[in-house]
């Protein structure tokens, strides 16, 4: 049997599975765990040609899509007809975030991941859906690895000024930041979903072994658990923030306070001597 050539991208937060099962008349309806498959006929009919040899198509709804088999021709009319769907698509930038993956089938000899490709003796079904599965994730992981940092960035510029006595944040801003720590959070833990893994897995006990030992290769926990880690350490900054900046406010309040009174006195002993 011959090599599939796996290629996925991390292009978005989020892709509706349903509108796009709608747009080519695909009668299912898709949860976060089941990739929409584009192959055969369905494919054909996006790409305007008759598809690649065993080439599909798998689109996941965390944002990543994952090219079997496919030339860079059709990968970039894919992605125009999604740009169609889901505006947010950088189509000039679709690449940026990329994961190149081989599965490479031998008869007789054992499972072997490199960097490059993972040898299998027999494969079966599943495997191909479990390799998109895995690199699909771990794009998606890289692409909220390089957002966390620029984050990081954006409060260590805040940490910087408050070391110089200057935090001139308002609650707007406040409100942005925290936004998007809880924006990234969402992306990360609770819609890629790490820890949970397919169905198939379940029923499967081949296709669990296969899919821990894939995961543990590409470091998909430990990964989840240094974002995790970070995550908290970025809520714990912004809380810090958000308790030191409502303190200026609130001793602002106070001299205007005492201002007011002040100046009130002062009226006051106007008024007597005139």
């Amino acid at each position: 049997m011959n090599d599939l050539k796996f290629k996925a991208f991390a292009v978005t937060n989020e892709i509706d599975l349903n509108k796009i099962a709608v747009e080519c008349n695909i009668r299912k309806k898709y949860t976060w765990e089941e990739p929409l498959l584009l192959q055969d006929e369905v494919l054909g009919i996006i790409i305007g040609e008759e598809p690649e040899e065993e080439e599909k198509i798998l689109v996941f709804s965390f944002g990543s899509i994952v090219f079997i088999n496919s030339t860079k021709q059709h990968t970039e009319i894919l992605m125009r007809y999604l740009k169609g769907i889901k505006s947010d698509i950088d189509i000039a930038r679709y690449d940026r975030f990329q994961e190149d993956y081989i599965l490479h089938p031998v008869e007789g000899e054992e499972i072997e991941f490199t960097d490059r490709y993972v040898q299998i003796p027999n494969m079966a079904l599943f495997h191909p859906q479990l390799i998109s599965m895995v690199i699909a994730k771990s794009v998606a992981l890289e692409r909220i690895e390089e957002k966390l940092g620029k984050i990081l960035d954006d409060l260590e510029s805040k940490i910087d000024n408050l070391e110089k006595g200057k935090l001139n944040i308002g609650n707007k801003e406040l409100a942005k930041t925290t936004s998007r720590v809880v924006r990234h959070e969402y992306n990360t833990i609770a819609y890629i979903m790490i820890l949970d893994k397919p169905d198939i897995t379940w029923i499967n006990s081949d296709a669990a072994d296969f899919y821990e030992k894939m995961s543990e290769f590409f470091e998909l926990n430990d990964r989840y658990e240094v974002i995790k880690s970070k995550t908290e350490i970025l809520k714990s900054i912004i809380d810090g923030l958000a308790s030191i900046s409502h303190s200026i406010r609130g001793l602002f309040v106070e001299w205007v306070i005492v201002l007011l009174i002040v100046i009130e006195v002062v009226l006051m002993v106007f008024d007597l001597i005139r």
